[in-house]
């Protein structure tokens, strides 16, 4: 039974090349300094250091303390602002419906607001670092503070409601007189939610697999959920990753095999099947394949559909993020936030066009993401690795194993993965790309089923058992970002070095940490990290000195890193976007007050955190934070 969606699906039971379980302690330390001599004989010059030799600190704000307070604390000489918490109307004009404390809003009052648990963001400039556009993602709902009796009774309006408060927000923004507010009425605002029309393009649009009754030809789903991290394309689009979406469905009493890869159970976290009857996959299974993709968002065109981008690959998707080819080709990287999942890379067969003939580039590169090639990640132990493709026809991937199709295979990307011989990561999350010198970032955030028993061990990329506190893994591709073969080492391993265990002590430069999840590479090649500590760990055991989750910087000339922001209680630090100029960093704050049973208590709702309206009547709200130098200067500097 599901009794809690933030439980780490871990359901790879794949057995993977014996390459990965041979590197021993002393080869994994040697990755962790360095690429050793066999990645250099393999790449020659690619395998001299890109990062430029250190000339002082880029870090120029003074470090703050772990803090375990109630409260967003940011360094000497800035100012944090929240902006657009849940339940703030988004700005449709003539429906703009106030936020009830009490929670005694309607479902269609809720699809005019803010949704619940803000994730990733991107910021779209309308007038450079002045006035732009915000696309948000609600990544799930707390009904315990959702509703005004929370879970005491269950009906078709709570789940119409819960259905409005996820998806998607885009709203406008604008800078007045030094502060953030939301433009409303904007004829850019919209909600999108889990019953917003979207499109399906790409090799699983109108395949057998993703037809249902209500939808004959495959073409159109209701709805995205799950929306955790976003990236933002170089035509100006919003790429927002579907994740835990297993979790909604109500499966059978023995699931097949497709359903028990993506860890379907016989009861559902959300009990939405029971008023909404395609969630139900007993009768109809085909919806469960509708969801898992990357979703395509024009925030401009607030006419345009969401399309849900196949080619990408069916997965939990964390998020994606796009690279350039030298020849003006689209990269998208992502990863499965999953225990044992894997990291993806697909190459677009045609370039990226320009705007141009009336068209926005938005509108030239509508098809762009629906031809190409998609890739899983393989890392060596000797610090080189490759990228497979998962292409129709080649190597196992055929009818005879369960593949009849293109569409078949990105559906069943994850079994197409196991059968390649792809590396089991630990919960692959954010990523963030330098297009400069062409080195890939990613968040392992943890996986502490790592070398227990029954249960893979470790392995070069993976090096420590009982992976609680997680690292960060980068590569470099050999020529260009669509080669199909790399070189890797860790970037950091996350930890506190007074703990006891060794696996928990990390090898951080600086400021303590541990579960890093989010990501950005600002403008000046800093890399700042966001912390996801679950409420049964955060500030107890291994985690008691950490302090609430946080966001740090990290130089990476040096390797110094040095926190910048601390966050409410409970509270997940996520998303991150910046102005044009960098006088303003965008974050977002999830799920303050989480409780360890991840609903909050409706006769209780301030038990854990009160932010960030702290009012007598009041209830903790996700919600986005927009921060400044107080002299107007680029944050960070």
């Amino acid at each position: 039974m599901t009794t809690d969606p933030h439980d780490i699906e871990d359901s790879n039971r794949s057995a993977s090349p014996g390459v990965h379980e041979v590197s021993d302690p002393a080869r994994r330390q040697v990755l962790r300094g360095g690429f050793g001599a066999a990645a250099a004989a393999a790449f020659g010059p690619l395998a001299a250091a890109a990062d430029e030799a250190p000339a002082g600190s880029r870090l120029g704000f003074k470090a703050i303390p772990p803090s375990v307070a109630d409260a967003l604390v940011v360094p000497e000489g800035y100012v944090a602002q929240p902006l657009a918490p849940w339940g703030e109307p988004v700005g449709v004009a003539g429906a703009m419906p106030a936020f009830r404390f009490d929670a005694g809003n309607s479902a269609a009052e809720q699809a005019l607001q803010m949704g619940m648990h803000h994730d990733g963001l991107q910021y779209f400039p309308l007038d450079g670092s002045r006035r732009g556009l915000l696309a948000i993602n609600h990544e799930y709902t707390d009904d315990g503070l959702l509703h005004l009796d929370g879970l005491a009774s269950w009906s078709a309006d709570k789940v119409r409601k819960a259905q409005a408060a996820h998806g998607m927000a885009v709203i406008e923004v604008e800078l007045h007189e030094g502060r953030w507010r939301m433009v409303r009425p904007s004829r850019f605002a919209r909600r999108i939610t889990a019953t917003t029309p979207c499109a399906v393009q790409g090799p699983a649009a109108g395949h057998r697999l993703m037809r249902t009754a209500a939808d004959p030809d495959g073409r159109t789903v209701l709805g995205t959920i799950a929306n955790c991290a976003s990236g933002m394309t170089p035509w100006g689009t919003c790429l927002s990753g579907e994740e835990n979406w297993a979790g909604y469905f109500q499966g059978p009493g023995e699931p097949d095999a497709d359903q028990r890869r993506w860890g379907l159970g016989n009861d559902t976290w959300y009990r939405w099947s029971r008023h909404d009857e395609r969630f139900d996959a007993r009768r109809h299974p085909n919806e469960f394949h509708r969801f898992g993709w990357v979703v395509e968002v024009d925030p401009m065109d607030p006419a345009s559909a969401p399309v849900k981008r196949t080619a990408l690959g069916r997965a939990a998707h964390e998020g994606a993020w796009v690279a350039v080819t030298k020849d003006g080709r689209a990269v998208v990287y992502s990863g499965e936030d999953a225990a044992f999942e894997y990291i993806y890379k697909f190459v677009s067969r045609d370039r990226i066009a320009p705007a141009g003939g009336g068209r926005t580039a938005a509108q030239a590169n509508r098809t762009l993401l629906d031809h190409g090639t998609l890739h899983v990640a393989r890392f060596d132990a000797d610090g080189t690795g490759r990228w497979l493709p998962l292409v129709h026809g080649q190597g196992p991937l055929t009818a005879a194993n369960g593949f009849a199709d293109a569409g078949e295979v990105v559906i069943k990307a994850r079994q197409a993965s196991d059968l390649l011989g792809a590396t089991r990561m630990d919960r692959p999350e954010w990523l963030a790309i330098d297009q400069r010198s062409g080195w890939v970032y990613c968040t392992l955030t943890n996986n502490r089923d790592r070398g227990a028993p029954g249960q893979p061990g470790v392995d070069a990329a993976n090096p420590r058992a009982r992976n609680d506190m997680g690292h960060i893994i980068r590569w470099k591709e050999a020529s260009d970002f669509d080669a199909t073969t790399m070189r890797w080492d860790h970037l950091v391993l996350a930890g506190d070095p007074a703990n006891e265990r060794a696996e928990a002590r990390g090898n951080v430069q600086g400021d303590a940490f541990g579960c890093p999840d989010g990501l950005m590479l600002d403008a000046r090649g800093v890399l700042w990290i966001q912390t996801d500590i679950g409420p049964t760990s955060l500030n107890q055991g291994e985690f008691g000195r950490l302090g609430n989750n946080q966001m740090l910087a990290c130089d990476l000339r040096s390797g110094e890193v040095r926190r910048f922001l601390t966050g409410p209680t409970h509270g997940e630090i996520t998303g991150a976007a910046m102005t044009p100029d960098g006088s303003t960093l965008f974050i977002n704050v999830q799920h303050p007050g989480e409780t360890p049973r991840y609903r909050g208590d409706p006769a209780a709702p301030r038990k854990v955190s009160n932010w960030p309206d702290f009012r007598p009547d009041g209830r903790p709200r996700s919600a986005t934070v927009a921060i400044r130098r107080r002299d107007g200067g680029a944050v960070g500097t």
